[in-house]
């Protein structure tokens, strides 16, 4: 073991391991303005996307669980996730990008982000 290194448990291990699977992953995935970055920001209660042109450093649009169109909503997280990229898709079309890259945030393919992913690519956007 190294000096100064900390061993993590449960839940701070976790989310240290997202951490540095985000961050690798942004080493490959840059967005420009032909083609933003779609991020998934993921909590036990909530999630959020953004799309985010990388070189001016603008939000172009975003979408949550938060937001009083889709807060208190019926179903469960899933079907919340549906609804925000929904919602994040028809924005970001408003704001004229047609296509995204898509940016996980070192969360797996799966569950609440790939209902996400899928609700926006229904609604018309390019991955």
């Amino acid at each position: 073991m190294a000096y100064g290194q900390k061993i993590l448990k449960g839940d701070a291990y976790k989310r240290a391991a997202i951490k540095r699977r985000h961050i690798r992953i942004r080493k490959s995935i840059n967005g420009t303005a032909e083609r933003p970055r779609l991020v998934v920001t993921r909590s036990n209660r909530h999630i959020v996307a953004q799309v985010i042109d990388d070189i001016k450093g603008h939000t172009l649009a975003s979408a949550s669980t938060l937001d009083t169109s889709i807060r208190g909503g019926e179903g469960d997280k899933s079907a919340q996730a549906k609804q925000v990229g929904a919602l994040v898709a028809e924005r970001a079309k408003a704001a004229g990008v047609e296509a995204v890259v898509f940016d996980r945030g070192g969360n797996q393919y799966a569950g609440r982000i790939a209902a996400l992913a899928d609700a926006a690519r229904e609604a018309g956007l390019k991955f």
